[in-house]
């Protein structure tokens, strides 16, 4: 555990007593691993209080059924206990109680990339283009941050479920439970097991079982094309779905004329074509399946 933190400790009762015993309607997201649940503190003391009193924090809770959740919840307290950065969530303190293990982060209004892109909701607007640029280059300032950490950090779990948005659409990367120490290099492989979410996960990791900074970065390509094209990657319904979606896509990408067709139809109008075609560019560049000749984040 981390020695020397400004994280605070929770008892498991200051957290039941912040999300009204774990409310059905305080209730934000889940996955496999854990839920999230809206919570009120105190914003100087932290302690918890009533429902829209205070400040709104998120506070996650680990299935303590599934293995290696330990390890997970350890992940994030370790990392996010050590280090800050504008573009990565902030992580305000814990709870290890008995077998109970809980996190809590400052509140991101505007959720997860995830829901904006993919769920059709007139309760979720579209982002528009300008949005669009603004979280992508969030994001990749988050993961610069860590790929020029003294020990380099590869974080392997980048996809549109790990961006959240604060209220003014600023990106912050979560989830630090997959992420690992790099090589002292670029180019110089970890060796790994396969880790991440299907569809975002770099080629090489499946053929040779190496990690490496640059694996990130096609992780970052496939998210770039998600937003290009308002459609999920690994959707079974999608146009291509006998085919991998990138695939299907890189030979369009390169050509400015064809590039419209696959374009969310939602910003249209909001974009110059050139930029479009830039943006498309990158995409392929950061697809590549040689690690090396991607570009450096």
């Amino acid at each position: 555990m981390l020695t020397a933190s400004n994280l605070k400790e929770f008892s498991f009762k200051e957290l039941k007593m912040a999300t009204g015993n774990f409310s059905p309607d305080a209730w934000l997201a889940e996955r496999d691993l854990y839920k999230v649940y809206k919570g009120w503190m105190d914003e100087k003391t932290l302690a918890p209080s009533k429902s829209g009193e205070g400040m709104v924090v998120a506070v996650k809770d680990f299935n303590i059924k599934k293995e290696k959740h330990f390890e997970l919840w350890q992940s994030d307290v370790n990392f996010l206990g050590r280090n800050y950065h504008p573009n990565l969530i902030g992580l305000l303190g814990y709870c290890w109680e008995d077998e109970k293990l809980l996190l809590v982060f400052e509140y991101m209004r505007k959720g997860g990339l995830n829901a904006h892109l993919f769920k059709r909701s007139c309760a979720i607007e579209p982002l528009s283009w300008a949005i669009q640029l603004k979280i992508a280059i969030g994001a990749a300032r988050g993961l610069t941050f860590l790929h020029n950490l003294e020990k380099k950090v590869i974080y392997r779990d980048f996809n549109t479920y790990s961006i959240l948005l604060d209220e003014n659409y600023n990106a912050k990367l979560s989830n630090f439970s997959l992420a690992r120490l790099g090589p002292s290099g670029e180019e110089v492989p970890v060796s790994t097991v396969i880790a991440g979410t299907f569809g975002y996960i770099a080629p090489e990791c499946f053929t040779t079982g190496n990690l490496y900074l640059k694996s990130d970065l096609y992780s970052f390509g496939v998210v770039l094309l998600e937003l290009l094209m308002g459609l999920r990657v690994n959707d079974l319904e999608h146009p291509c779905r006998e085919q991998n979606l990138v695939d299907w896509l890189k030979p369009i990408l390169s050509q400015k004329t064809k590039l419209k067709t696959i374009m969310d139809a939602r910003m249209e109008g909001q974009y110059q074509s050139e930029a479009a075609l830039q943006a498309a560019q990158l995409s392929l560049r950061c697809l590549e399946l040689d690690p090396r000749s991607r570009p450096s984040i």
